[in-house]
């Protein structure tokens, strides 16, 4: 066997996304593999997002498995990780964290993580040879979209002039370093803007930005037909951000009614244990649980002060 490994490119998309879907709905047992994630999609916006994070397993020429790096400034994840069934077992998905775990280092990342399946110690074993540990869970949660108060001026990144989505930019910076030192979403930002595939609304009270929630919604997004998904959203650290943390989601259900979306969906690290509670207490109930891991044990932004929402699927 000749593996090698280079960077994912374009003509690799479509045979990168049937691999990802074939692998996974192959390990969790549906009928029709191919047919896992419906018409949700995340190899294509994820690899224009940061294609020098993007790569592809080749053996003798053949693509067989993909890997892809999300970069948020001090803080990135990898998956989804992807191997042709044909070939598990083989070492190639080592050797695709592996390349990733270094473009990690080379970008000086501070904190590191992936999502996975809580119950399988397969993947455990494979991802603590480059010193990531399971630790809390993670419950990706949902509710039905009711008829919540129109939007407010200005809570829509789409909507604002050049100017103000600059200032938006510098704003959540400023936010999530409360979160973690050099978190950053400036270009998760950009890049649902850029590639259409939602909006990211703000949060605003007379002391400025007070939290901000990036969010997909719709087919050839990670949401899915009928669905608004909140990839990122996190509210300011201080004393009222519970309640911020509320009116935050309360935007993005909003944000859904508003382009017709019946479904909401977010992820909550338990570890986040208030926020949790708030989420099922907001009505949200869990639909796929994961665990997250992370080197060291550290807890990065899973923290129980923190007020924020994302699964790193």
């Amino acid at each position: 066997m000749n593996c090698s490994i280079r960077p994912l490119q374009a003509p690799d998309l479509a045979t990168a996304d049937h691999i990802f879907r074939l692998a996974f709905g192959t390990f969790i047992g549906l009928p029709e593999p191919v047919t896992f994630g419906g018409d949700a999609s995340y190899i294509k916006h994820r690899w224009q997002t940061n294609a020098i994070g993007a790569f592809a397993a080749e053996v003798d020429g053949t693509l067989v498995g993909s890997n892809l790096a999300t970069n948020w400034g001090s803080f990135g994840f990898f998956g989804p990780l992807s191997v042709q069934p044909d070939w598990w077992g083989k070492g190639i998905a080592q050797e695709l964290v592996a390349v990733v775990v270094e473009q990690f280092r080379q970008e000086q990342i501070e904190q590191t993580a992936l999502f996975t399946f809580p119950n399988s110690p397969k993947h455990h074993a494979l991802y603590q040879k480059f010193g990531f540990y399971p630790q809390y869970l993670t419950a990706v949660m949902a509710k039905a979209v009711q008829q919540p108060a129109p939007l407010p001026p200005a809570s829509r990144y789409t909507e604002m002039s050049v100017a103000q989505q600059a200032q938006a930019l510098s704003d959540s910076r400023a936010l999530t370093d409360t979160v973690f030192a050099g978190l950053d979403l400036s270009t998760e930002i950009a890049a649902v803007q850029a590639q259409r595939l939602g909006d990211t609304v703000f949060l605003w009270d007379e002391a400025g930005l007070t939290g901000f929630a990036v969010c997909h919604y719709g087919a050839e997004t990670e949401a899915g037909s009928d669905t608004c998904y909140v990839k990122f959203g996190a509210v300011r650290s201080q004393s009222q951000a519970g309640l911020h943390f509320e009116q935050l989601l309360g935007l993005a259900e909003s944000l859904a009614a508003a382009e017709g979306m019946s479904r909401l969906v977010a992820g909550v690290n338990t570890s986040r244990h208030e926020a949790y509670c708030r989420m099922m207490a907001l009505g949200f109930r869990t639909e796929i649980t994961g665990v997250a891991m992370q080197p060291a044990n550290k807890p990065g932004y899973n923290r129980p002060d923190v007020f924020a929402v994302d699964d790193w699927r």
